[in-house]
């Protein structure tokens, strides 16, 4: 992905802005903060539920857009394009840090050590301050940054491109946001049939095995001389996509391409590895045992794929981190180097006014804040490791590695999008990186892992809250934005989020263990990346790392580098994720396929195939968002006591259609899906409607 010097260029050279650079109009306002921060609640929320339930997140550019486009039009509240761009950058927060915090806090409640877990409930201060920390660390890496991202022509940022095209039809034009809230209810719907909370007639998922024939296998040595015969039989798990409007949202976002890419992750680990393993170690579901009994192959799957699918996936990103790395390194350097210069040149007195359109926050005050969260961060390590020298150097290494994971998270997003931005590969190697450091200095055992979880948390919110700003920054440097307005918007959103976005997660945890769960880790709230995490930090510490298996994913994606697949990190998430999760993304982005493909055949001219392209994310980011608050809010009603809508309106806990004929009727779930993501847009489209805009 490395590009040559000479095809480098500055963006500020080649456009003029919507709003030029003269023009004086209201930016950084009240009400816009105020409409910012609130949406980011809301949208933060959302995701809390998307990523503990899939391991998923999606960007909330598209909806915050669409909703402070509408907003700012009422006739009460009418504000200027300059004040919808703070809504949406301080709206895009929310989601972002929440991101970042769910792929990692939940570890200290998953994790065990010695029979004990870290946590056994949501400590709200050090949640909180763990977020808090990591937001503004990344805003403040992202400063240093922006020229070397933003103004790289190279780099398309596709979301951003489509979200300036949205807010700019928003001025003149219907914005979209009857879209967003009518998919919004039509997805809220579902997850009240599907969700075992509400009023449960939709099975989501149906899984099974086809059993594969016995299989004699002669061995022989060397010289062909045979050394035994053995048995096997195994057998190859499947799964139907989960009926999920979020799901295929996800994958109509993000496209066939990345959705296929994530899928063969999938493929990969549930139709090759499990079967392979299952295969030649006919005797694991003999030698695995639960309460003196076999276990069964469902278990005996699961258990691979946990414990040594997933360990691959992780080696993986590893290499593909360092590989995105080296292919950013001239970028950086540039990027560094200008914002030292400039600041040198200011303190020489030999600095010129700069436009409002360049002026970031003073590079000496944005230093001295990273520097000054230094201190926190040392008071929340020690209280763990209880060594100051120790939490000292801690919080070294996550500068460090927080920089440059938040330079990498960065640069893929000005190539995928946010919504694609592998935070938790990012995570998972800055992760191993804090391990190695508990182990050098002598660090063990439930001090040790509480350390590492808690550098890896901060890193990820710094990687997953610069991704957004960086995605905003651009969006803003289109529109005419005043950067330091922006940077000044993001740390406010930051700073409000941190200290409510924890409720969300109790809600969601407390409110499974009402339902009889376990919490977060539990079949129905899962948090993939956080388990991972927990995992990692719990082997690496205690010395019972699979580290072959971590070589072998180093291995796997050195040759899918050799071969120059796109994106070893996201096939390796898709390793990780359960089948029909990936399995449901996929049919979103063969949703969005078959969409562009029937408005080819219909030879629909550039920009009605944009504006089809622009009314279908919008519909899908309103799945999203539907599917995601519902479930958030059935969770609230557990937790305050209240029965499943089911158990309310029938007094029973299940309804005898859900048993015969639930599976059948997730089958409407996908049919609604496909219809609303192919038909409407399309219409939409050749009567006109919609904006012009290329999401890729």
């Amino acid at each position: 992905m490395a590009q040559s010097p000479a095809r480098s260029r500055d963006l500020s050279s080649e456009f003029k802005p919507y709003v030029s650079a003269d023009q004086s109009m209201a930016e950084l306002t009240v009400r816009a903060l105020a409409l910012g921060v609130l949406m980011a609640v809301f949208l933060g929320a959302a995701n809390a539920y998307l990523g503990m339930k899939a391991g998923q997140t999606i960007s909330a550019i598209f909806p915050a857009a669409v909703i402070a486009a509408a907003a700012f039009r009422l006739p009460f509240f009418r504000g200027t394009i300059l004040e919808q761009n703070i809504a949406r950058t301080a709206a895009a927060m929310g989601e972002a840090l929440i991101a970042g915090a769910i792929f990692t806090i939940p570890a200290f409640l998953i994790v065990q050590v010695n029979g004990q877990r870290l946590w056994t409930k949501f400590r709200y201060w050090d949640s909180t301050l763990i977020m808090l920390v990591g937001g503004l660390l990344g805003v403040l890496f992202i400063v240093l940054l922006r020229r070397a991202l933003v103004e790289d022509v190279t780099l398309p940022f596709p979301e951003s491109a489509a979200c300036v095209e949205i807010v700019k039809a928003g001025q003149k034009a219907d914005s979209g946001a009857r879209h967003v809230f009518s998919a919004l209810g039509i997805g809220a719907l579902i997850e009240i049939l599907k969700n075992s909370s509400g009023f449960t007639l939709i099975r989501d998922v149906t899984s099974g095995f086809i059993q594969l024939p016995k299989s004699v296998v002669h061995h022989f040595n060397l010289d062909k001389v045979p050394i035994g015969d053995v048995t096997h039989q195994g057998a190859i798990p499947w799964s139907s996509p989960v009926a999920s409007p979020a799901l295929m949202g996800v994958g109509y976002i993000i496209g066939p391409k990345w959705a296929a890419v994530n899928f063969s992750g999938g493929v990969m680990a549930w139709l090759v590895m499990i079967p392979f393993v299952l295969f030649v170690d006919p005797d694991l579901g003999r030698r695995l045992s639960l309460n003196g009994q076999a276990v069964s192959l469902a278990d005996q799957a699961n258990s691979v794929w946990y414990n040594i699918v997933r360990p691959i996936a992780v080696g993986a990103m590893l290499v593909g981190s360092v590989n995105t790395l080296w292919g950013m390194r001239d970028s950086l350097v540039k990027g560094l180097s200008h914002s030292f210069r400039k600041q040198r040149d200011a303190s020489n007195g030999q600095g010129t006014a700069t436009s409002r359109l360049e002026r970031d926050l003073n590079f000496r005050w944005v230093v001295l804040g990273i520097l000054f969260l230094l201190i926190p961060m040392v008071a929340i390590y020690y209280s763990y490791m209880h060594t100051l020298s120790g939490a000292v150097l801690s919080a070294l290494v996550l500068v460090v590695t927080g920089f440059i994971f938040t330079a990498v998270g960065g640069y893929l997003v000005g190539i995928i999008g946010g919504s694609n931005q592998p935070v938790s590969g990012l995570t998972l190697s800055a992760l191993i990186v804090a391990a190695l450091l508990m182990l050098a200095i002598g660090q063990r055992g439930p001090a040790g892992v509480a350390a590492v979880l808690a550098v890896a948390a901060v890193v990820c919110c710094a990687a997953s809250a610069g991704g957004s700003l960086i995605q905003d920054l651009r969006v803003g440097h289109l529109l005419g934005g005043t950067p330091w307005k922006m940077q000044v918007a993001e740390m406010i959103s930051v700073t409000v989020i941190s200290f409510l976005m924890v409720f969300p997660m109790i809600i969601l945890h407390e409110g499974n263990i009402a339902k009889g769960g376990i919490g977060i880790g539990d079949q129905a709230l899962p948090a993939p990346q956080a388990g991972l995490m927990a995992q990692l930090a719990k082997g690496i510490v205690g010395g019972d790392m699979p580290w072959g298996l971590l070589v072998m994913g180093m291995a796997f994606a050195l040759m899918l580098i050799l071969i120059k697949a796109p994106s070893p990190m996201l096939i390796a998430v898709g390793m990780y994720l359960p089948f029909e999760t990936t399995f449901a993304i996929f049919v979103g982005g063969l949703i969005r396929w078959v969409a562009t493909t029937l408005a080819v055949r219909r030879r629909m001219p550039e920009d009605q195939q944009a504006a089809l392209s622009n009314i279908g994310t919008l519909l899908a980011s309103g799945f999203i968002a539907g599917e995601a608050l519902m479930g958030v809010a059935l969770s609230g009603l557990v937790l305050v006591g209240l029965p499943s809508i089911t158990r309310i309106l029938t007094h029973r806990d299940e309804l005898a259609l859900f048993h015969s004929a639930g599976g059948w009727l997730s089958l409407l779930v996908f049919a609604c899906v496909a219809y609303i993501l192919i038909r409407i847009p399309i219409r939409s489209a050749e009567k006109g409607e919609g904006v012009s805009v290329r999401l890729e």
